[in-house]
């Protein structure tokens, strides 16, 4: 680079001096005017600033530095020298040139820690944690010293945890004594700095707090939690569970806690206040220190399993035992050990039935036939009819044609009257087997519920079919035909019917069936 002062003239020099915007001098200018030590000085100072200084600011402080340095001692150029670096905070690298710095100078060096060096205090501010603790925080600890008067727990912070006895209320005395050195807890900060510099902690309140996280996760993923019941009101039972102290409505309390449980506020029965029960949580709110919980519906999710297992292991035809749970019009629950099958009302006896009051009652313990099973659904349906053989398999080892029975007229039909001999055996009375006398209607003869001596004309198990005569039943001179040798005899029904009347008579058997 071209010496600037090589082509300066007396004037430049002089405005320079002034301070007018004029070319840089170089330092070596000002070495002759200043003593040796303070021109180096001069010299480092210019050069450790140049890099940081503005073009025209270096231009500017550079011939200030020249003009003073001729008058000023040596204390005076190192006060010029401090000046100068002060005032160029950030100087392009064009800059560098002109005041003859190197760029290595410029970038600050990080000095080295010597760790030997370090205080505790120092060592505490890098390993330990950097958040600080915050009344309200649920904290893991572990226990340090055991007294009569608490626990000394290290909390992983500068100073220790302490939690003082009346703050561990809700442990028994057994695990307060089997609480050892290094021992883990989890404790609620009531202050983070104590009088003597320690967190005041208490394991009660985490405990409630600890609780409700229980509970929130348990309402999550749906889980079933235990409790117990501490107490009642008139809407249902209190329990306390986790250390939080729920409500059960008495519309979602189901077995025995329904069955102890007693209205209108009075007295529980003896056993309802300490007894341990699973439910479900359906509503939680912190803030307002509110939880609903239901037995129902753990009841529920319980059977809901034992039905998956339950349709895995059964099979059809099998015969298991069971308990009649509940009753509806159609039929009969029966419980199987945790999943409830339906008895069809169709299936509870061969005979006809008309409610299921008629045949069982809740409570009963039975065994029922497994008749079918939907594992895709989870539906078994059973029957209680099924366990004995049906009457039609054995009719004919009971019957024979020509025998006297006892029936009841169960329904009438422009082509004969039913009557039901036993269980699920029903014949026909043919319109022409009601009378020796011609009749338009079997109601002219007989009604609903009459109870007649009925003779049996022919039996047919393969198609569920029996005829019955009322007319021969009375007739003392009846015979069977194989007996009646060869004479013609006078004209009597034979039983058997024209092709209309036979239509009909399918059509009913088939509404019975």
């Amino acid at each position: 680079m071209t010496d600037t002062n090589e082509h300066q003239t007396p004037e430049t020099a002089e405005s320079g001096a002034e301070g007018i915007d004029a070319p840089a001098k170089s330092p070596e200018a000002a070495a002759p005017v200043a003593p040796d030590d303070s021109a180096v000085a001069v010299a480092e100072s210019t050069e450790a600033a140049a890099p940081v200084a503005p073009g025209d600011s270096a231009v500017a402080v550079a011939e200030s530095t020249e003009a003073a340095a001729p008058d000023a001692p040596d204390d005076s150029a190192v006060a010029v020298a401090e000046s100068t670096d002060d005032a160029a905070p950030v100087a392009p690298d064009d800059s560098v040139g002109t005041a003859g710095a190197s760029p290595e100078a410029a970038a600050p060096e990080t000095p080295d820690v010597d760790e030997s060096s370090l205080t505790m205090a120092d060592l505490l501010d890098e390993y330990m944690p950097s958040r600080s603790l915050r009344r309200g925080d649920i904290i893991d600890g572990r226990v340090m010293r055991r007294d009569h008067e608490g626990l000394l727990v290290n909390i992983g912070h500068k100073s220790e945890g302490v939690v003082l006895s009346k703050e561990m209320r809700t442990m028994s005395d057994e695990d307060i004594a089997t609480l050892a050195i290094g021992d883990e807890v989890i404790a609620y900060v009531l202050n983070p700095e104590g009088h003597d510099g320690s967190a005041v902690l208490s394991i009660d309140r985490a405990r409630g707090e600890q609780g409700w996280r229980v509970l929130e996760k348990a309402m999550e993923v749906e889980e079933t939690v235990t409790g117990k019941i501490v107490g009642s009101n008139r809407g249902g039972a209190v329990v306390e569970s986790e250390g939080v102290q729920g409500f059960i409505p008495l519309s979602q309390l189901v077995g025995k806690a329904r069955e102890l449980y007693v209205p209108g506020g009075e007295e529980p029965k003896e056993g309802f206040i300490g007894m341990d029960i699973e439910f479900k949580v359906i509503e939680l709110n912190r803030r307002r220190n509110r939880a609903i919980f239901s037995e129902r519906s753990a009841l529920q999710a319980w059977k809901l399993s034992q039905k998956k297992r339950l349709v895995q292991e059964l099979s059809e035809g099998d015969v298991v035992k069971g308990r009649v749970t509940g009753i509806s019009s159609f039929g009969a629950f029966v419980d199987l050990g945790g999943a409830d099958g339906l008895i069809h009302i169709s299936e509870l006896s061969w005979e006809p039935v008309k409610t299921p009051e008629d045949v069982v009652s809740i409570g009963d313990e039975l065994d029922v036939h497994v008749l079918r099973v939907d594992r895709d659904n989870l539906k078994i349906a059973l029957s209680l009819r099924r366990l004995g053989p049906e009457p039609w398999e054995t009719i004919e080892e009971k019957y024979s044609v020509g025998q006297i029975v006892t029936g009841t007229v169960t329904k009438l039909a422009n082509f004969g009257a039913f009557a039901r001999i036993e269980g699920g055996i029903e014949g026909l009375i043919h319109i022409s087997e009601l009378s020796q006398q011609m009749i338009k209607h079997p109601r002219e003869i007989v009604t609903e519920g009459d109870e007649l001596e009925l003779r049996i004309l022919r039996i047919e198990p393969e198609r569920r079919r029996l005829g019955l005569s009322l007319k021969q039943a009375r007739d003392d001179a009846y015979e069977p035909e194989d007996d009646r040798g060869t004479e013609t005899p006078e004209p009597r029904s034979t039983g058997i019917f024209d092709a209309e009347s036979l239509s009909e008579i399918s059509e009913v058997f088939s509404d019975n069936e």
